[in-house]
């Protein structure tokens, strides 16, 4: 959705290129106009290349929000706007000027308006710098749909998550990095039939208690709240994940009060140490991989309850 956003150039580099392809000009009042309408225009375009807010689905709204903050964006786009529409009315101002004196005056008219462009254009210097860190990092945003049928793995680092997305989606998955996160959102596909599902891990996002949290990763959990999605919450109770078992579930528990959508609790590493409590599975081995993900789509489907469930009680 914000691969087309272009890199933000700085101010000098604006002033440059449109004071560069206005000398070509033989007359100040067109080395004015050049110079003003390449200014204008290029900031005109910059603004309309970010997308319309409003229109955003609900999930990437909010993940702008957590990103660079939309008042943020929208109060430097405004700048921009404010600033082209300074310099086309200033260029309007000295052409005329311009026209009117001729000779000799019309060479310093013409190093007055460039001043004034070089003025303008510095003043929103901070608003481009800007506006370039959003793009950076709105163009890192991993490739989620927010309308299709998705799974989010959650549980401590360790206990199988990564492994469990590549069992199911036979594929190494992508690994995008994000603010929220240090070692990235993993983001895998499978196809069952005709449609498409999205498994979305989330490491360091979901892997500890709320109450821990600051409030960009409890406005990223609002963020995934908004997919058509149910939770995958993994154990290992050979707690060789190194964290106990009861932390595990005391952050199973802690997650069921954020998350709105069903959460599937199921123990991994069965192969090291079984686990009545809850359905079982080894994604070392592949036993019961199978059967989860059965569970998963049959919740995705609507056949399931909202509730946290188990394999066991289906």
């Amino acid at each position: 959705m914000f691969e087309q956003l272009p890199t933000i150039p700085t101010s000098q580099e604006l002033l440059d290129r449109s004071f560069r392809r206005a000398s070509r000009a033989a007359e100040d009042g067109s080395m004015v106009q050049n110079a003003g309408n390449i200014l204008s225009d290029n900031l005109s375009n910059l603004i309309r290349r970010f997308p319309s807010f409003e229109r955003l689905p609900p999930f990437y709204r909010e993940m702008v929000e957590i990103t660079a903050g939309i008042d943020r964006i929208r109060i430097s786009l405004s700048r921009l706007r404010w600033a082209s529409m300074q310099i086309r009315q200033i260029t309007r101002e000295y052409v005329g000027r311009i026209k009117r004196t001729g000779g000799a005056e019309s060479t310093p008219l013409r190093r007055s308006a460039f001043g004034r462009f070089s003025s303008i254009m510095r003043s929103i210097e901070r608003d481009l710098l800007f506006l370039n860190e959003a793009r950076n990092l709105l163009r890192k945003m991993p490739s989620i749909d927010p309308e299709a049928p998705t799974i989010l793995i959650a549980g401590y680092p360790n206990v199988g998550k990564s492994s469990f997305i590549i069992s199911i989606t036979g594929a190494r998955p992508e690994v995008a990095s994000y603010p929220f996160t240090t070692r990235g959102i993993v983001v895998g596909h499978l196809l069952r039939g005709d449609k498409r599902y999205q498994v979305v891990d989330t490491p360091g996002l979901l892997d500890r208690p709320m109450g821990e949290r600051n409030e960009i990763e409890r406005q990223a959990v609002a963020a995934l709240s908004h997919l058509q999605g149910v939770v995958l919450f993994i154990l290992d109770p050979s707690e060789h994940c190194g964290y106990p078992l009861d932390s595990q579930l005391r952050l199973a528990e802690d997650l069921s009060g954020w998350i709105t959508l069903p959460m599937l609790m199921v123990a991994n590493k069965v192969d090291i140490k079984r686990y009545s409590d809850l359905a079982e599975m080894s994604t070392e081995t592949g036993e019961g991989v199978l059967e989860v993900l059965e569970r998963l789509i049959e919740l995705l489907e609507g056949q399931g309850d909202r509730s946290t469930s188990s394999l066991a009680e289906a």
